[in-house]
């Protein structure tokens, strides 16, 4: 019997014991197993181990997805959380190859998976307050927003679950440097039934103003003020 001749429910349950990449391959050896691979039932979950791999074409983005992982663990992450005034040359240029890959992403998702009921985020140093306040508009069915390690994550998205995230059960921001004590205590206040965790969030140091350059002279003038 050969592989083709199996009916639909049973390719799709085949296809589901694969990894993204097996299914891709899978597909190219004929039209009918490529139907079945852009199948939307085919895609509830996905998750994703590296910023790369959101710019292949081995999955597909539907209303029919549920669940969406993004958990980046390199030591480029490290380089990505510095603050961008900081950064020298060379870490710039490291960021500049994935720094909008997260954010492209999830306004994809946005556009297309509606009906998305959870969403994690681990070492995705560049997503930014704007893509997360469009990810809860964009999905009123989300029950569950796990951040970690996030950044450019600040009391902005707080605010915005407080506004927008109707459906929202749990929410996690650990290890959100810019995050504080006092947007928690909000959020809290406005959303009694939210499960919130932030883990070491509010105990971080947030972001810092950058410094100007003094001017000539200067460091001089202020130690013979002393």
């Amino acid at each position: 019997m050969h592989i083709t001749q199996l009916n639909r429910e049973c390719l799709l349950h085949l296809f589901s014991f694969l990894d993204k990449d097996s299914r891709k391959n899978l597909a190219r050896t004929c039209p009918q197993l490529q139907d079945v691979f852009e199948d939307p039932a085919l895609w509830p979950l996905l998750h994703f181990r590296s910023l790369t791999e959101l710019k292949k074409d081995n999955f597909l983005l539907s209303p029919a997805l549920r669940s969406l992982s993004i958990c980046w663990h390199s030591s480029r992450v490290q380089v990505c959380s510095i603050e961008d005034w900081l950064k020298s040359a060379l870490q710039r240029s490291i960021c500049s190859r994935h720094e909008s890959l997260v954010n492209d992403f999830l306004l994809q998702v946005c556009d297309r998976c509606p009906n998305l009921a959870s969403v994690t985020l681990s070492g995705c140093g560049h997503v930014t307050d704007d893509c997360l306040v469009r990810l809860l508009l964009s999905c009123p069915r989300l029950r569950a927003l796990r951040l970690e390690n996030c950044a450019r994550v600040t009391n902005r998205t707080l605010t915005a679950v407080a506004a927008h995230g109707r459906a929202l059960q749990t929410l996690h921001v650990d290890f959100c440097r810019n995050v504080s004590a006092a947007g928690l205590r909000r959020l809290r206040a406005a959303c009694p039934r939210l499960t919130l965790r932030a883990e070491h969030s509010a105990a971080m140091i947030p972001d810092q103003a950058p410094r100007s350059p003094q001017a000539p002279g200067a460091a001089f003038r202020k130690l013979l003020q002393r």
